[in-house]
């Protein structure tokens, strides 16, 4: 049977998905996926998977794809980051039977995909790409997908996506934001970008990117033109996000973990999606925030998501009728909504240019509230530590080499420039624990110990002669 490509993988394969739960990293498994679909979704893909890992090690293959045989988990699409296309095909021949097609991951920003050179950092190789995806298209028996990030430039963006399509692949997921919007950083999609590119292709188009409700979908749908719409964060917090609903968090919470039970996945992936969608909550009852991090178990983390619907129907019980929401919620936090990233700081000039995103982390004040959690703990341990880049650099500079130098090193140097001068030298150096004595001395010791020289470490390093008294 020969392969559907194109808007016939959409429509007939994929059933005209407009619904679509995308891939995330040890976050859409079998469970959440199952959840998922019960509230809308129509496709789901896997978590994103190492392809090099995934044809090495059987025991990766089985838990992450050949665990169950789930007939309500179709269609799925199974996603892949990868830079070698070998690998990336044979990775893609032992799953294309459990799937209804392959994608391609260009869209991770991450630094552990800028350290194993996939995902968002391979979108400047186009030559690469170009034959991973030929290779793909030629080598399987399912369709090749690719999910990317933009280019800055709409028209660099536009000739990227008809790259991919001349070299087969058959649907393009677009997320409007750069590599570069990540974190801190993330600010807002960009739809005109993901609209240029669904004109300029005869693919199917996916759309992701700003998604909290249900209304954004139809929004997206109307002012881009693609087919569907995917949802990452979004669904995340509010899993009935493409059912229009927004139930209480217990509703979701208590359905996921009765999947999580039928469906085994690690206990960190369960952490993680209770971690989601009691986010807000977890604001105000911060001691369960940690009952939950320390939780060992399933049956722990049960147990605190009963505690915490105890905590939350006990505050109904208690509002007054009518009573408006406080805060800054559309909601109350015990119903499921989307959690709104605060937007990108405005970069600071400075004289010699602009600063860095780690600066951009600090006011010139040192207040807490505009720290990171990491400066907000240092701050805790030493109240008078200042973040101010402009009041002194980063750490002390040792003079010959330029690293760090230690704080109580007598020369100023670093630990190993000064080990260097103390041992030629013969000089001592308490901040750094060397102290030396003349080789004259050691022989001493070597004759009361009846220790061998040659055994000390010292010893093997040229000494001057020892100073001969009259």
């Amino acid at each position: 049977m020969a392969k559907l490509q194109g808007m016939e993988l959409w429509r007939e394969t994929l059933r005209g998905a407009r619904c679509v739960l995308a891939p995330m990293v040890d976050q859409s498994e079998l469970a959440w996926r199952l959840l998922s679909r019960r509230h809308g979704a129509e496709l789901c893909y896997s978590p994103m998977l190492h392809a090099q890992v995934f044809v090495r090690d059987a025991n990766y293959r089985k838990e992450n794809l050949y665990c169950e045989v789930c007939p309500e988990d179709r269609p799925l699409i199974v996603q892949f980051c990868a830079n070698d296309p070998e690998v990336f095909v044979q990775a893609a021949l032992l799953a294309q039977d459990y799937c209804d097609a392959i994608d391609l991951n260009l869209g991770c920003p991450q630094m552990i995909a800028k350290r194993g050179h996939y995902g968002a950092f391979l979108q400047d190789e186009w030559e690469l790409l170009e034959k991973m995806i030929q290779l793909a298209h030629q080598k399987l028996s399912v369709p090749i997908t690719c999910k990317i990030r933009v280019f800055p430039e709409i028209e660099k963006t536009v000739m990227y996506a008809k790259l991919l399509e001349k070299a087969g692949c058959q649907l393009l997921t677009v997320h409007g934001r750069t590599k570069e919007q990540k974190g801190p950083l993330t600010g807002v999609a960009s739809w005109e970008h993901i609209k240029a590119v669904r004109n300029a292709v005869s693919i199917p188009v996916f759309a992701n990117g700003n998604i909290q409700y249900l209304s954004d979908v139809e929004r997206c749908i109307q002012e881009t033109g693609v087919q569907g719409v995917m949802s990452a964060e979004g669904n995340l917090h509010n899993p009935a996000l493409f059912e229009g609903k927004s139930p209480y968090v217990w509703e979701m919470a208590e359905e996921y973990l009765e999947l999580a039970q039928q469906y085994p996945c690690p206990l960190s992936f369960v952490r993680a999606h209770l971690f989601k969608l009691w986010h807000h909550t977890l604001q105000v009852y911060q001691v369960l925030r940690e009952e939950l991090a320390k939780a060992k178990s399933l049956e722990g983390i049960i147990a605190v998501n009963k505690e915490l619907k105890l905590r939350c129907q006990e505050e109904i019980s208690k509002r007054k009728e009518g009573e408006v929401v406080s805060g800054n919620l559309p909601f109350p936090h015990w119903i499921c909504q989307p959690y709104v990233r605060p937007p990108p700081k405005d970069a600071l000039k400075e004289e010699n240019g602009v600063r860095g995103k780690r600066a951009l982390e600090d006011e010139e004040d040192g207040s807490s509230e505009h720290l990171s959690k990491n400066k907000q703990k240092k701050k805790l341990r030493n109240p008078n530590k200042s973040f101010d880049p402009t009041v002194k650099p980063k750490y002390a500079k040792c003079d010959q080499c330029g690293n760090p130098k230690g704080s109580k090193c007598v020369f100023h140097l670093c630990r190993s420039c000064c080990k260097k001068k103390a041992f030629r030298e013969l000089a001592d150096c308490a901040g750094h624990g060397l102290l030396f004595k003349t080789k004259y001395e050691r022989s001493l010791q070597c004759k009361d110990e009846d220790v061998p020289e040659k055994n000390l470490t010292e010893s093997k390093l040229p000494q001057p002669p020892p100073e001969i008294k009259a």
